[in-house]
């Protein structure tokens, strides 16, 4: 069996070891908290190697697929690997590491179930980012929502009740648009499998364009509402800011699912040329406005902030403005910008989750509100941690937040907006300086009476280390940022290489070009392609 049969065969892996060790938690350790620490841990660490394996599988550009029941595409379940799905399981799996080692130090206590959720958490997102059809798109977001419902509601509290029945309703909406558009497509197209559907989308005729383009408009609004994008971003604060400090620095990679699918679906099937020029024409304008507003929402959000939790839910919104307007680009140097940002900020959203926790524990009733009160105790630790995880969500040197919009930055010079562009993400940032910097000068300044919060002799070290972590990760993507930025160049050279994906996964080549950067209407007149044959089989 040759390495590249090795790989193919662990597709399936990331999807299965989570399954499995949810289930096994339920039926035989349900009560052992110490088992379940124990298989939790041991199976997210399984995960990290079997994701770093993947990743260096396709490293050298290849796309691979896994065909469950050896069943051909289009017709049965086929999973895809290639960079842009690996880059998102390693972060996934790295991440979910760090926030497992810090729920052990005593918030998984707080609800029976909560290690098998988590891991049906990681199966559901897992899945997402493995799919290579939109239904089980639609499946795995389904999993991964029912995991985030349970996770949401732990620890209890009527503040995490009523925000759990705000997100519920929210993704109930969503999911049922999800339907109406998986209907519309597959009723048109006949297909929903990614590849096959890339080639059937640019077959169809003038007079079944529209109901084509609107079930693809459909999927965009579903993936705004997981990315929480303008208008469609009120539900997030609130849920971000009830749930637990791990399950929301979990939650830190769930808007990023809504960026992934807006990449992997319309990079692949619905950008330029699929169901001729209208769908671009009628995208694009629309992208950049909803970025704008997006940064502009969370920044406000976070100035008008009485607490650090609800500084950090915004924090989130802010990020994904920014990172809409470089994935709104749709061409490689903006999908490059793009993914670093995203894993920047996921890692920084993150540890500011945590270390608001941190925060909150020692300063007795004020907990995270923004207001005086006594110091806390491990006060010059916690307020390095705290001053470093700032730095990185403003965007300011020396870390990875500094590097992730000067490449947004670069990535929009040439756009008919960059005036506008800049001006936002640089006034967004002075903003959230100004915000942070009343927040850090709060907490740690504005202190009178005697030091609240644990001993060193009873305080929990492996929080803050797993909290020191983040940091670390986040300067490292800074002082590797060449490297980084080179791997991610191409890894979204080939998420718009639409051809090699469509030879992967249906095992022949279509004449089916490479995407091009989004076109205005004028653009899209002078260049419009030429009807793609229809696909012969083998």
């Amino acid at each position: 069996m040759t390495a590249a049969n090795v790989a193919t065969s662990w597709i399936i892996a990331p999807t299965i070891l989570p399954a499995i060790t949810a289930a096994v938690m339920i039926l035989v350790w349900r009560r052992d908290i110490q088992m379940q620490r124990f298989l939790s841990v041991a199976s997210t660490f399984a995960l990290l190697g079997i994701a770093l394996f993947l990743y260096s599988a396709v490293s050298d550009g290849e796309t691979d697929a896994y065909r469950l029941g050896a069943w051909p595409a289009p017709f049965g379940i086929v999973l895809v690997l290639d960079r842009l799905s690996t880059t998102m399981l390693v972060l996934t799996a790295g991440l979910a590491l760090a926030v497992l080692l810090y729920a052990i130090a005593g918030w998984d206590k707080r609800g029976r179930h909560f290690h098998a959720l988590f891991h049906f958490q990681l199966l559901g997102l897992n899945g997402a980012f493995l799919t290579g059809d939109i239904f089980n798109l639609f499946v795995f977001f389904e999993v991964m929502l029912i995991a985030s419902y349970g996770l949401m509601l732990h620890g209890g509290g009527a503040r995490r009740l009523r925000a759990g029945f705000q997100y519920v309703a929210i993704n109930l909406i969503a999911s049922s648009l999800f339907l109406i558009a998986v209907a519309l497509i597959y009723g048109v197209a006949g297909t929903l499998n990614m590849a096959d559907l890339a080639v059937k989308a640019r077959e169809v005729t003038p007079d079944n364009q529209a109901l084509l383009q609107t079930g693809a408009l459909l999927l965009l609004l579903v993936f705004a509402i997981k990315a929480a994008f303008v208008p469609l971003h009120w539900w997030l604060p609130a849920t971000y800011a009830a749930a637990s400090a791990p399950v929301a620095a979990l939650f830190a990679i769930m808007t990023k699912v809504g960026a992934y699918a807006i990449i992997r679906v319309f990079g692949t099937v619905f950008g330029d040329g699929a169901s001729g020029e209208t769908l671009a024409a009628v995208v694009a304008p629309w992208i950049l406005p909803a970025a704008i507003l997006t940064l502009a929402a969370g920044t406000a959000g976070i100035l008008s902030s009485r607490r650090l939790l609800d500084l950090a839910a915004f924090n989130t919104v802010a990020s994904m403005g920014v990172l809409l307007i470089a994935i709104g680009q749709f061409d490689a140097d903006g999908l490059t910008a793009a993914l670093y940002y995203l894993v920047h900020s996921t890692i920084a959203g993150a540890a500011l989750f945590l270390i608001v926790d941190l925060i909150a524990e020692r300063r007795g009733d004020a907990l995270d509100a923004l207001v005086p009160h006594n110091p806390i105790s491990q006060a010059p630790i916690i307020g390095t941690l705290f001053f470093f995880i700032a730095l990185a969500v403003i965007g300011l040197p020396p870390l990875s937040g500094f590097i992730g919009k000067l490449l947004v930055l670069n990535a929009t010079y040439d756009a008919s907006q960059q005036w506008l562009i800049w001006a936002a993400i640089l006034v967004a940032s002075l903003m959230m300086t100004i915000a942070f910097s009343n927040a850090g000068s709060t907490v740690f300044w504005k202190v009178k009476g005697q030091v609240t919060g644990p001993t060193w002799a009873t305080a929990r070290v492996m929080p803050m280390i797993v909290v020191a972590l983040l940091v670390a990760a986040s300067a490292s993507l800074a002082v590797f940022a060449g490297p980084m930025t080179k791997m991610l160049h191409a890894t979204a050279a080939q998420a718009l290489n639409t051809p090699a994906y469509v030879e992967a996964v249906l095992g022949r080549h279509d004449n089916v070009e490479p995407k091009r950067p989004i076109t205005t209407p004028a653009d899209s007149a002078a260049t419009s392609p030429a009807p793609i044959p229809a696909p012969t089989e083998h």
